[in-house]
């Protein structure tokens, strides 16, 4: 009958290991890749050589010969080496994957004594491959793009092209409101200031962070004096900055409340994570500006951020 005949775990049971995968498989959510940010990362050896280095790390692996092979849980623990064939008289790209021949769908190998999952050279595919060109069961770690005639890998020839099979994410919110005038910001050479009585927010760089996508809504800022041509943006530690968005008002010198945001997807340095870092609004007047901006009781700003776990 199609429906297993005990699920996992029941004691005095047998349970084959195409259910065990299936298991895997669901757990992964179906998806594959590795599991970690840094998991079997394919850089150079420490002296550049005719070989490269795979970091320790595990992943998740689909099976593709069978539409019920399930998913194999893989490890590499350690650093292994894989030599890389040199290049006669014209450049070739190669894609090192970690390959799962199982014998109960393809080929030959004895589980007893072979290998059943290995690091694969496949040599000569596109340049621009991301992807296993074919339908074998692997998930893909790097692409090496050899100039011709050379056998020495650097790691300005590897490109990583490795996938987390569930990454994980940490969204935050946050608001904060003034209570009271902030010193105003002014001038017409994109100075930036932050506004002085809006303290911004500390806030907790995860440690398996790779990027983070940052918003912060502005609402209510006091606009005076004149003619406004200036910018918004968010600084998040002292080392990243988003996107700054213009504010372009030609009202004059009538006191009015203006809305605006500043947002961007930004790499996490590896220095932040893990770390504690602050997050928080600037402004500055750009040429022409004869505006005055503020924040004060009646502004609200509103911060979102998400991060997310990738390659790295």
């Amino acid at each position: 009958m199609p429906l297993y005949q005990v699920p996992i775990l029941v004691n005095g049971a047998t349970h084959s290991a195409e259910q065990f995968r299936a298991m895997v498989q669901d757990l992964a959510r179906g998806a594959e890749g590795i599991t970690a940010g840094t998991d079997l990362k394919v850089t150079q050896l420490g002296t550049p050589g005719t070989s490269v280095q795979v970091a320790s790390g595990s992943g998740v692996v689909r099976g593709k010969v069978n539409a019920f092979q399930g998913s194999y849980a893989v490890r590499n623990q350690g650093a292994a080496t894989v030599p890389i064939a040199s290049t006669g008289g014209s450049p070739r790209s190669d894609m090192l994957i970690l390959r799962v021949e199982d014998p109960q769908y393809e080929g030959t190998l004895n589980p007893e004594v072979d290998d059943i999952n290995y690091f694969q050279v496949i040599s000569n595919v596109s340049s621009s491959a991301t992807t296993i060109p074919d339908g074998r069961t692997g998930i893909p770690l790097a692409r090496i793009d050899i100039p011709a005639s050379t056998s020495t890998i650097t790691n300005a020839m590897i490109v990583d092209i490795r996938k987390i099979a569930n990454p994980r994410k940490e969204s935050v919110l946050r608001t904060q409101s003034p209570a009271s005038q902030s010193t105003a910001i002014t001038g017409t050479a994109y100075s930036y200031a932050y506004f002085s009585t809006a303290a911004g927010w500390n806030l907790t760089v995860p440690s398996w962070a790779s990027i983070v996508r940052i918003r912060v809504d502005v609402a209510g800022l006091r606009i005076t004096t004149g003619n406004l041509y200036g910018v918004v943006r968010a600084m998040f530690g002292t080392d990243l900055s988003t996107q700054p968005t213009v504010i372009d008002d030609n009202q004059g010198a009538v006191v009015r409340r203006l809305p605006t945001l500043a947002a961007d997807t930004l790499t996490i340095p590896d220095n932040y994570r893990g770390t504690t870092r602050l997050l928080r609004a600037q402004g500055a007047g750009g040429p022409g500006n004869a505006a005055q901006i503020y924040a004060d009781a009646s502004t609200t700003f509103v911060a979102q951020l998400e991060f997310e776990e990738g390659p790295r």
